[in-house]
C-alpha cells in the first residue's frame, strides 16, 4: 500500500516536472516569436537590411565596399577583423559587414551570421587555383541555420583583369545550380572600375525587400 502511494506520488511529481518544462518551453517559443515579430516590424519601419560580405582573402571585398560607398580605393590593406558601413541606398538603409577572409579568420565568420538578410560572396575570378576551396567554404556557409533564407549574391570580381573566369564559368565551378535553399544570382563585376556593381546591388536589395518588407 505504502509502495503504491509512493509510486503514485512520484508519478505526479514527474508529470508536474514535465508540465512545467512544457510550459517553460512554450513560453520561450512565444517570447522568441514575439521578438522576431518586433524585429521584423522595426526593419519594416526603417527599411533596414543587414548584409554580410564574405569570401576568401584577396577576393576584393573591402574594395567593393569602398567603391560602392564612393570612397578612394588606392590604399587598401587586408581586413584582419571586420569593417562596418551604414549606407543609404534609394529608400533603404544597408548595414554592410565586411569580414576578413584569411583562413585563420574564417572560424570567426559565424559570429556575424545573426539576423543577416543578404550574403554577398565575393570571388576572385582570376584565382583559378582556389576555386575548389571557394566552393567548399560557400557550401558550408549555406548550411548554416542562421543564414537560412538569406539572399545570396555571388560577385565574380576582377573582370577588368586578363584571364578572369566569367560568371558562367564560376557558376559551374561553385555548383550554384544545385542551390535550392536560397534565392541567388551571380554577376560579373569589377571593384576597380565599378563595372556592373550597382546593377548587382540593385538585384540584391530588390530580392531582400520583396522577402522582408511585406505587409502582415
Amino acid at each position: 500500500m505504502l509502495s503504491s502511494l509512493a509510486n503514485e506520488t512520484k508519478c505526479k511529481e514527474e508529470e508536474k516536472k514535465v508540465s512545467t518544462k512544457l510550459n517553460h518551453d512554450f513560453l520561450v517559443l512565444i517570447v522568441k516569436m514575439g521578438f522576431l515579430t518586433i524585429l521584423k516590424k522595426m526593419k519594416q519601419k526603417e527599411k533596414e537590411m543587414r548584409i554580410l560580405l564574405l569570401g576568401l582573402d584577396n577576393a576584393g571585398k573591402t574594395t567593393i565596399l569602398k567603391r560602392f560607398n564612393g570612397e578612394p580605393i588606392d590604399q587598401i590593406s587586408p581586413t584582419l577583423g571586420f569593417n562596418i558601413k551604414t549606407l543609404h541606398y534609394n529608400d533603404f538603409v544597408l548595414n554592410m559587414w565586411d569580414v576578413g577572409g584569411q583562413k585563420s579568420l574564417r572560424s570567426y565568420w559565424r559570429n556575424y551570421f545573426e539576423c543577416t538578410d543578404g550574403l554577398i560572396w565575393v570571388v576572385d575570378s582570376t584565382d583559378r587555383m582556389r576555386m575548389e576551396s571557394c566552393r567548399e567554404e560557400l557550401t558550408v556557409l549555406l548550411q548554416e541555420e542562421r543564414l537560412a533564407g538569406a539572399t545570396l549574391l555571388v560577385l565574380a570580381n576582377k573582370q577588368d583583369l586578363p584571364g578572369a573566369l566569367t560568371a558562367n564559368d564560376i557558376k559551374q565551378l561553385l555548383h550554384l545550380d544545385k542551390i535550392e535553399t536560397h534565392h541567388w544570382s551571380i554577376q560579373n563585376v569589377s571593384a576597380v572600375t565599378g563595372g556592373k556593381l550597382v546593377e548587382a546591388i540593385d538585384w540584391l536589395v530588390e530580392d531582400i525587400s520583396k522577402r522582408i518588407f511585406t505587409l502582415d
